[in-house]
């Protein structure tokens, strides 16, 4: 797939190499439990950033404060220069327009049609006319396959198709960053490479950010420019994916890849 197939992706190659994500000093917990332990990291625009480690590390917690659908008890978190936390509820809104997810459970809207699932934000949030979106929607859908689909409710559908339409319906909002979580893993074997594939596709023709978890080590190693080993809520080693599946340093990192792979 090249650029062009995309729908006006958000080229913007000036800024690539240069800082979108910054999480500084970031601790949360849930009770006595710390899921994420004084962090630090940053993502640099347009790259590919994977997270690893064993389930309960941190890792889907670090998506989840992005989205702001959970705040951090210390700490600060920015996007594009922009505060996410701390900051004021309209800041907050402001920022996570930037940022698309696609969810392990594909979480669309049972009772509207795959066209309105993918063309309610774009609508909603960014205020774009219901014919623009409606044309990107379905740009989108083509580019996924899934052209045919668009009066069809998610009921109707695979959970492979499913998760093609909320992979289109993040790519619709244009965000600067794509969060993935675990994206394959409520599908059935045979439909996970079909989505794999996919989101290959788009790593490769856009500069959109993307933060992955995922447990599809083959994935990872393809599509990232850089691969973070957690554990108890700190990253313990990070670096290339060749680094890291290949000659990773840590005793912990070589545990738990030796487990997986």
């Amino acid at each position: 797939m090249s650029t062009d197939t995309l729908p006006n992706p958000e080229k913007s190659p000036e800024r690539s190499g240069s800082e979108l994500i910054r999480l500084e000093r970031v601790t949360k917990r849930f009770g006595d439990n710390t899921v994420l332990d004084n962090l630090d990291f940053a993502v640099d625009a347009g790259k590919h950033v994977t997270l690893i480690g064993p389930s309960g590390s941190g890792k889907t917690t670090i998506l989840r404060l992005l989205m702001t659908l959970l705040k951090p008890d210390e700490g600060t978190i920015t996007v594009d220069g922009q505060k996410l936390f701390p900051a004021s509820e309209k800041e907050r809104r402001e920022v996570r327009k930037q940022i698309g997810m696609v969810f392990q459970q594909f979480n669309l809207f049972p009772n509207m049609t795959v066209l309105r699932n993918i063309t309610e934000a774009p609508v909603t949030v960014l205020g774009l006319s219901k014919d623009e979106a409606v044309e990107r929607a379905r740009e989108l859908l083509d580019m996924v396959g899934l052209g045919d689909k668009c009066d069809a409710h998610p009921a109707q559908l695979s959970g492979g198709q499913q998760q093609r339409v909320a992979i289109a319906r993040a790519l619709a909002m244009r965000p600067k960053v794509l969060l993935l979580d675990e994206v394959t893993s409520a599908l059935d074997p045979e439909l996970v490479a079909g989505v794999l594939d996919l989101l290959r596709d788009i790593a490769r023709s856009t500069d959109i950010t993307m933060l992955c978890v995922t447990h599809e080590m083959n994935f990872a190693r393809d599509i990232s420019d850089q691969v973070l080993m957690f554990d108890s809520g700190r990253v313990i080693e990070a670096g290339p994916p060749e680094k890291i599946f290949s000659e990773p340093e840590h005793d912990r990192t070589r545990e738990f890849l030796s487990a997986v792979l």
